[in-house]
């Protein structure tokens, strides 16, 4: 049986506004189930997967509901952040999904300057079972490096001994596949504060430009511009704990 729930917190918690603006549209005829006018703010909806086909608000349909997950484009420039000074994900997001309850948060984050595949839920329990050390979710980073190659990095980074300033404990194995002098991807199950960046640091080197393009079997679609975003569904969220 599925899930009921006050058509007026539904749509509050969903960020259409407070109680009393949802009860204002509702009276006005604006929020319609099926086509027909939903005038009682105060009636129980089921919360059905196919809702959002079924009711619209101001002529729009319903937001997804409780248990999004975003595939996000992340842009260079961008932080990973709900409070820091200058361009944040959220805004690149639609306004009112910034007053969910439950709140979307970012699955691990990108650093400023990285672009690339971030996700964003509001499932908790999903969140961490991604950034879990026992799901062994795998991130792929192409790089571009300052400096040439030496050609003793992929062995230095698969051995599982490489220590990063700072810390008392080598580095888990990291796959690394060179495509010319200044590039190659990483393959990593860590998610160490600026890894990529830290272990190419210790290497001799420094990482010019970073992308993740990979988070588990999920790839970031070559037709999805940066600061864009897609809604992912239940077989593409498999995907990313099918390769562990």
């Amino acid at each position: 049986m599925s899930k009921a729930v006050r058509l007026d917190k539904l749509l509050a918690n969903l960020g259409y506004g407070s109680r009393r603006e949802i009860q204002t549209l509702a009276r006005m005829g604006e929020i319609r189930l099926d086509g027909e006018a939903l005038s009682d703010a105060g009636a129980r909806i089921a919360l059905t997967p196919d809702l959002p086909a079924r009711l619209s608000v101001e002529d729009e349909p319903l937001d997804p509901l409780p248990g999004l997950c975003l595939l996000l484009h992340k842009p260079v420039g961008v932080t990973c952040s709900h409070k820091e000074a200058g361009p944040l994900v959220y805004g690149l997001l639609p306004d009112r999904w910034r007053h969910r309850d439950p709140p979307l948060s970012t699955v691990g984050r990108l650093d400023k300057n990285t672009s690339g595949l971030l996700l964003l839920t509001d499932d908790g329990a999903l969140l961490h079972r991604i950034i879990s050390p026992k799901a062994n979710v795998a991130k792929r980073y192409r790089v571009a490096l300052a400096r040439p190659l030496r050609g003793d990095e992929e062995a230095a980074l698969a051995a599982g001994t490489l220590m990063l300033d700072g810390e008392d404990r080598p580095l888990l194995p990291v796959v690394m596949e060179t495509q010319d002098a200044t590039h190659c991807a990483v393959t990593l199950t860590e998610g160490r504060y600026h890894q990529v960046r830290r272990m190419f640091a210790a290497l001799g080197n420094h990482v010019e430009a970073l992308h993740r393009d990979r988070v588990g079997g999920l790839d970031l679609p070559g037709d999805l511009p940066a600061g864009e975003f897609r809604v992912l569904g239940e077989t593409e969220i498999a995907a990313l704990f099918a390769a562990a």
